[in-house]
């Protein structure tokens, strides 16, 4: 299961190209909480990169009008607008559309809170760059929309994933690896739950540089293993993943954060979207075995050097995101 070179190469490669591609896939996000009858505070939120933001642009329905000039900041890699909508009759039955969504790779995102605490939630893509406003949502349509964004999440979490796959080079056998996965899932599931319902709470921007700061240690332990020396992460992988699946779970949490979760149907948004982040890192952990079973069936090559390439490739992955999360605390 080790003996993977070619497709390692190109793996990391992709995995080192995400960056450069990261605000671009982050997905625009669409506030609006009703504070009076027919009356909406709006937050909207564009990716940017440093002065320079995404050409995305929130249509409300004709039925609504500013009440005041929107407040524009750049703030964590977003371009934010803030005004006041008054909309004749509410958002029931109107549309709204994302103007420049087909031209972007990204989705965007539109959470309404009405006054009753009932919450609408609606994910728009490049193809369907705009959506009717139901008003409220049935349960059903609450556990399909936060099931799929957290699916996307863990898909487009490229640390998390590098994390896990730092992970599978690790291990020697599927049933260590079972166990992995799990302690991995149950850790990560705690803080993301703790932090989404407000139990406890970390600094996002901390957390994400030491996300990265164990995708560094897994990889540094990758260089040590010797053949007649088992190191404490090598007999209990499990201990590990658990370990650092409490941090990662809070990164989770704050993507759950900015989403937001429904005033009704807490616990059913909160389970369903931990199961589309479960369900994604299987899909991932299934794609890499089925990839590597296809790639050892054509190619040879000693084990010992390719899991030592492998390792300073993502060591110098993780480092390199160590520096940057590093250098945007200090700031």
């Amino acid at each position: 299961m080790i003996r993977f070179a070619a497709l390692l190469t190109v793996l990391l490669q992709l995995f080192q190209s995400a960056p450069a591609a990261a605000h671009e896939m982050r997905p625009a996000y669409l506030e609006m909480r009703e504070t009076e009858p027919d009356v909406f505070v709006a937050v909207w939120k564009v990716p940017a990169l440093g002065d320079r933001r995404l050409s995305l642009y929130a249509r409300l329905p004709e039925t609504c009008r500013a009440k005041n000039e929107p407040t524009r900041s750049i703030d964590g890699g977003a371009y934010i607008e803030r005004w006041t909508a008054a909309c004749d009759g509410g958002l029931k039955g109107h549309e709204i559309t994302i103007d420049g969504l087909r031209s972007t790779l990204t989705d965007a995102l539109i959470h309404i809170t009405y006054r009753d605490g009932t919450t609408e939630i609606a994910r728009l893509k490049p193809d369907m760059p705009s959506t009717v406003i139901k008003g409220a949502q049935a349960s059903f349509e609450v556990a399909e929309t936060y099931f799929r964004l957290g699916v996307d999440h863990i898909l487009s979490g490229i640390d998390h994933l590098l994390f896990v796959l730092a992970l599978m080079l690790l291990i020697h056998n599927r049933w260590t690896l079972v166990k992995t996965i799990t302690a991995f899932t149950i850790a990560h599931s705690i803080t993301l739950a703790g932090a989404a319902l407000g139990y406890f709470s970390l600094p996002q921007k901390p957390v994400e540089a030491t996300i990265a700061l164990s995708i560094a240690f897994v990889a540094s332990e990758l260089t040590k293993i010797k053949p007649a020396e088992r190191r404490l992460s090598e007999t209990y992988p499990w201990m590990v993943a658990f370990a650092f699946g409490l941090l990662h779970g809070f990164g989770f949490a704050g993507a759950l954060k900015e989403i937001g979760l429904p005033q009704v149907d807490v616990p059913l948004a909160l389970l369903t979207f931990n199961l589309g982040v479960e369900a994604g890192q299987m899909l991932f952990v299934a794609a890499v075995l089925i990839a590597f079973r296809i790639v050892t069936t054509l190619i040879t090559i000693p084990i010992v050097a390719a899991r030592s390439t492998a390792a300073y490739l993502i060591g110098t992955m993780a480092a390199g995101w160590l520096i940057t999360r590093l250098a945007g605390f200090v700031v």
